[in-house]
Order: C-alpha cells, then sequence, then structure tokens
C-alpha cells in the first residue's frame, strides 16, 4: 500500500525546488545557489535524489562541447559547495553528498526537495483512485500539482543534460495532470480542469491523452461543438504532420460524442471489471544489473534519455551488428531514468540463450506476470496468448467501438504464422493495452527478430514507452525514432580494454593495444572478451595476442572467455540473415575485408547486375549486416562495409563450403 505523503520537514531545513526554476528556501528566506555552472551541478544531483549521478553526467551537464583538462577539479568544488548548503544528514551526520563507484550520491529527504514531495502524493493519489476513493485521488493530485509553478529548471535549460532531466520532469507533472482531470471529470466536476487542459494542449498538440481530456471536459460542461472541434482539430494536425489518424479509442469518443448528449462520463477502463481489470502499477524494477564496464557511446545515450524523457516519443528502436552493445546501451539509459517512469521499469529477453526466438505468446505472458496485467475473469495475461498485429489493432478497435465481440474471442494468428501457431486471445490483447494506457512504464524488448514479433506488444496510446533492440533495422514499424550502433571510437574502444586489463597494462604497450581493438573490429562484445582474455592470461604480451587477433584464420579462435564465444554469437546473426543474404554476403567477405566495397565492387562478387547489387546490398543493410554512410550519397559514390569479425566468420562458412538453404 502507498504510504501517505510524509509533511514538510521542520524550521531550519533547507527546500528545494525543481518544478519551475532552481530555488532553495530555509524558513522562508531565499538562498543564494551561487555561480551558474554550481547550479547546473546541483540541478543535476537534485533531479536524480538519492541515485549515484556518474560524473561523466555531470560533466555533460557543465560542459557539453569541450570539457577543460581541470573539469573534474572544478566539478569538485561545485560539489564541496553543494556539501555546505545542504549540511549534513540529521539522521547520522554524514555528508549528503558522498562520492562512490557509480558517482556522486546526494541523499535528500521529502520534506525537502518538491519532486519528491510531487511522486509521493501522485502515487497516493493514484492508489486512492484504484481504490474507488475518487475524491481523495484528486484532493492528493492537486495538492501534488499545485507544486509545479512552470516549466522545471526553465532558468537552466540552455545546458543540454540540464534540459534533458527538465523534460522528464515536466512529461511526469503532464501524466499527473491528466491523472487529475480524468477523476474531476468522473466525479462529475469537468469544469474546473477545462482551461488547464486548453492551456497544455495548446504546449502539447501531439499529446493525445491530454486532447481526450480536454474533450471530454468540454462535452460534460455542456460545450459539444468545442468538444468536437478539439477532435478534428487534433486528426488535421496529425495528417498534416505525422501522416497519422487519431488512435481508435479516441475516434470511438468522437463517434459517441456525436450520438448522444450531455452524459455522465464512463468509469475509466483501468476500473471496469466487465472488460478485464488493469491492475495498480507495479512501481517496481525487473532490470538486468546495469552494466559494469559501459563505455562511451555519450551521445546515443544522451539521445535516447532525451527520447525517453519526450512525451511525444513512445517507441525507439536501438539498432547495430551482432556485439556492438545494443543491450547495454539501453539497459545503461533504463537505469538512468530512475523515477522518469513511475509505473515500472522492465526488461525482456526476446531470445532463448540459443539465440533462437521465443514465441510472442510467451513474451506477453512474461510482460503481464511483471506489470500486473489481468486478463478478463481475473487471470494473469495468459501464457499461451501471442498478440500479433491484426489481432491487437482487432482487439482495440473492438473496445473503442463498444464491439460485442466476446472477451473470450480468438483471432488467428495468421497464414504466415503456420497452423500450429496458436491463436490470440482477444481479452489478453485488450488487458496487455489497456494497461500500457493507464501506466507510465519502460519495456525494454532485447533482441526482436523482426517487426510482425512485436507490433501487437507496442503502445498505441497512453504514456508508457518501448525500447527494441535488434540487429536489423526493423524498417516495417513506423511511427518509431531509430538509433544506429556501429563500432565504438578507437579512443572508447582502448578505454574499455583499459577497463578490463588494468590502465596500467595497457600502457605498457598502447600501439598493440590499438592494433587489438581494431582487429576487435572496435565491437564492445569482441574488445570485451579479448580484455576478459587478456585479464586472465596475465603474462601474455600485448603484442604477440594482437598478432594472434591479426590473423584472419585464427582471431575467432582467439575470442573466447570462459563460456563466452564471439563465433556462436556471429553463427546466432547469421542464422537470422535469409539464405540469399547469407550466400551474398559470404562473396562480399572478401572484397569488404580489403576495406570496404563499392557498387561496381558489390557486382562484381556478386554476379549481377546494377539494380540486383543495389537490392541485395540494401536488403543486407536492412539486416543489420552492411554499414552504408551516414551522410547522403549515391550507391556509386558509397563505400560500404562489414564488420570485421562478421567477415571472417561468413569466409569460414563460404569457405567450408555451406550452403545456405
Amino acid at each position: 500500500m502507498i504510504r501517505p505523503p510524509a509533511r514538510p520537514a521542520p524550521a531550519g531545513t533547507v527546500y528545494f525546488s525543481l518544478l519551475g526554476p532552481l530555488t532553495a528556501v530555509r524558513d522562508g528566506r531565499p538562498l543564494p545557489l551561487g555561480p551558474r555552472k554550481q547550479r547546473l551541478v546541483l540541478a543535476t544531483l537534485l533531479a536524480r535524489p538519492n541515485t549515484p549521478v556518474p560524473v561523466d553526467v555531470l560533466t555533460d551537464a557543465v560542459w557539453p562541447d569541450d570539457p577543460p583538462r581541470t573539469a573534474r577539479k572544478n566539478l569538485q568544488v561545485y560539489v564541496s559547495a553543494a556539501r555546505a548548503l545542504l549540511g549534513s544528514d540529521s539522521r547520522d551526520g554524514r555528508d549528503r553528498v558522498v562520492h562512490g563507484c557509480g558517482g556522486y550520491r546526494l541523499t535528500i529527504g521529502e520534506g525537502e526537495l518538491d519532486t519528491l514531495r510531487f511522486r509521493s502524493l501522485a502515487r497516493a493519489g493514484r492508489a486512492a483512485g484504484e481504490r474507488g476513493e475518487l475524491r481523495t485521488a484528486a484532493r492528493l493530485l492537486r495538492e501534488a500539482l499545485d507544486l509545479w509553478e512552470g516549466p522545471p529548471l526553465n532558468d537552466l535549460r540552455d545546458s543540454t543534460g540540464v534540459a534533458e532531466e527538465a523534460e522528464r520532469l515536466e512529461a511526469r507533472c503532464l501524466t499527473v495532470y491528466e491523472d487529475w482531470a480524468e477523476t474531476e471529470i468522473e466525479l462529475g466536476r469537468a469544469a474546473v480542469a477545462v482551461d488547464g487542459l486548453r492551456d497544455l494542449v495548446e504546449r502539447h498538440p501531439l499529446r493525445e491523452r491530454l486532447r481526450v481530456a480536454w474533450m471530454n471536459s468540454l462535452h460534460q460542461s455542456g460545450r459539444q461543438a468545442e468538444a468536437l472541434a478539439v477532435y478534428d482539430d487534433y486528426r488535421q494536425l496529425l495528417a498534416r504532420e505525422l501522416g497519422l489518424e487519431p488512435s481508435p479509442a479516441m475516434a470511438a469518443l468522437y463517434r459517441a460524442m456525436l450520438g448522444r448528449g450531455r452524459t455522465a462520463r464512463p468509469a475509466a477502463a483501468g476500473r471496469q471489471a466487465a472488460h478485464g481489470t488493469a491492475l495498480p502499477a507495479a512501481h517496481g524494477t525487473a532490470l538486468p544489473a546495469a552494466p559494469r564496464d559501459f563505455t562511451g557511446r555519450r551521445e546515443e545515450l544522451r539521445e535516447l534519455l532525451a527520447l525517453l524523457g519526450s512525451p511525444d516519443e513512445r517507441v525507439v528502436v536501438v539498432s547495430g551488428p551482432v556485439g556492438s552493445g545494443k543491450s547495454a546501451l539501453a539497459l545503461r539509459a533504463a537505469h538512468l531514468l530512475g523515477d522518469g517512469f513511475p509505473d515500472g521499469r522492465f526488461h525482456v529477453q526476446v531470445r532463448r540463450e540459443d539465440g533462437s526466438a521465443r514465441t510472442p505468446a510467451e513474451v506477453l505472458g512474461e510482460l503481464g506476470r511483471l506489470c500486473g496485467v489481468r486478463a478478463p475473469g481475473g487471470s494473469g495475461v495468459p501464457a499461451e496468448s501471442a498478440v500479433t498485429a491484426e489481432s491487437a489493432v482487432a482487439a482495440e478497435s473492438a473496445v473503442a467501438a463498444d464491439s460485442a465481440v466476446p472477451a473470450d474471442a480468438t483471432v488467428p494468428v495468421g497464414p504466415e504464422r503456420g497452423p500450429a501457431a496458436a491463436a490470440v486471445s482477444q481479452g489478453a490483447a485488450d488487458a496487455w493495452q489497456r494497461w500500457l494506457s493507464l501506466h507510465r512504464a519502460l519495456i525494454v524488448l532485447d533482441d526482436v527478430p523482426d517487426e510482425a514479433f512485436v507490433r501487437g506488444l507496442l503502445p498505441r496510446s497512453g504514456p508508457s514507452s518501448v525500447v527494441l533492440t535488434a540487429r536489423g533495422q526493423l524498417a516495417g514499424l513506423a511511427p518509431v525514432h531509430r538509433i544506429a550502433l556501429g563500432a565504438l571510437a578507437d579512443g572508447e574502444a582502448l578505454e574499455l580494454l583499459a577497463k578490463l586489463i588494468g590502465p596500467g597494462r595497457l600502457r605498457t604497450d598502447p600501439a598493440a593495444a590499438l592494433r587489438i581493438v581494431r582487429a576487435c573490429g572496435a565491437l564492445p562484445l569482441a574488445v570485451g572478451v579479448g580484455g576478459m582474455r587478456l585479464a586472465v592470461l596475465r603474462h601474455l604480451p600485448l603484442a604477440e595476442y594482437a598478432d594472434r587477433l591479426g590473423d584472419p584464420s585464427a582471431a575467432l579462435d582467439e575470442l573466447v572467455a570462459g563460456d563466452i564465444s564471439v563465433r556462436l554469437r556471429m553463427a546466432s546473426g547469421w542464422q537470422d540473415l535469409s539464405a540469399d543474404d547469407r550466400r551474398a554476403l559470404g562473396r562480399l567477405a572478401g572484397p569488404a575485408q580489403e576495406g570496404g566495397f563499392t557498387l561496381d565492387g558489390a557486382m562484381e562478387a556478386l554476379g549481377c547486375g546494377e539494380r540486383a547489387a543495389i537490392r541485395t546490398v540494401e536488403s543486407l543493410i536492412d539486416a543489420g549486416a552492411v554499414t552504408s554512410p551516414a551522410g547522403e550519397v549515391t550507391a556509386h559514390a558509397a563505400l560500404y562495409e562489414v564488420p570485421r569479425l562478421l567477415c571472417l566468420y561468413a569466409r569460414e562458412r563460404e569457405e567450408g563450403g555451406f550452403s545456405p538453404g
């Protein structure tokens, strides 16, 4: 059960506010917070209270472009100033800001920071709503919103790092405002929410849940024409900006408003037992441990955190070749987001240990168990219920239009899945989509095989977000944001190697260390395996190991550490390719190993014409086996590349007479 919010701290305590400009008050008097860089450090620590903040994150917040050589020393000065301002912990006399292996951690209580009190009030309000205590829920949610004084940290948003934290805070405030507005509408007090909803829709025009609440509040206030105009404006905006239509649920609400006068708004979907129940939010974390040797990827991590903190991005695809660190990036972001997803952060591995894909039914079953989703009748989402694109769309449409389809009806998966595939439970699909629409959770679906596998699992409405990691581009999914990973930069790969073998050993022969990471294709998996092997073989000179890796016939044999084998990982990626792509990659591996290949080189290696070569190369790009230039360039001018270790594996298969059938 959610505990009641704590009262503000006693007199003499410093109270910090982030939900507006950064301020600090003691006994009603504002406190000076020092120069701008010092305030940036304080804001970043306060934005992640009671959680280690990596030094890199603080550095990026203060010096986003070019940190000085004295950055770490300067940070220590700013942190010392924060310690002086905060004082010691009254409970044990320890410093409030301490440094550990994960970075700087600021310890602060709910009565000392507005975002913590906001979170506590919001959780208590949601819990009251789940119990049916709507008046209490509305009061607590309103108390939380009274702490929101404007765009969070609006005086420091010129720092990219602080702006990302501020956007996450604002997204959380918007979700609570939507909760409050929907509760007031259910209580028949829609008029109190109309003006605020209008202002927020103007600032966040693509946030559908706000639009729906505004429509409902206008309708329940007797302003039907204005309510219908809200939908028409939104439909035109989506079509113009994104080429999309409003969700089936919103379209159904519009049709219902056209067909009836002013009536009481029905209870929220999450409280309707007749249509299945979405349980109270799990408020939990089901993530593997954060990757301890995560290195580099600063720009990609910053982009991913910004996207997941945005109210407008629901699905992000992180793609890249085998061993490029997709899972590590997704998990790093999930751990850093902390309270950005108050209803939980969950990770599901889509493949088994042997690299074969699980069934969508198994994945949906695990998601249901992790998130506490109940299908109609009160049981958990059944493991035997698979979700496909067709069934999920059908399910959502049925709910939106108040269809007469029975809750336990099943929908065929489709001929492409084969006659033995399990049918889809309409009720399970409904329950999962309803849970996503009512909760702000982060779902990481790791190592997705193809688009069809996940279409029915992705949110169609609501504030939840999903990160998909995949070897291929998943080009058939839209609209999604994409982050493509390639090899690490030399410096980042050397940093990773140093973490594993020790910086002192790396400094003994930096030239050999550079040869090692380049022979590994600068892929995090291969550099990591090589580093683990060297950490055990302390006697082995770096130059000798670099020579071994430089031998094409021996490199994959050397990249084994215990039960971790780069060759086995390459084999799993190889099996994902179609027979034609495998055959083509085997033939392109030769020219690719010589420093990349052009379209003319592909035509020669494949023995085909220009159009066929373009289609083949682009198919391999789509599958994540070939990389193309980042900028726009004609097909004839482009230089295409295949990761070195994948080249070696493809040559092995080609020379071994492998017949991909």
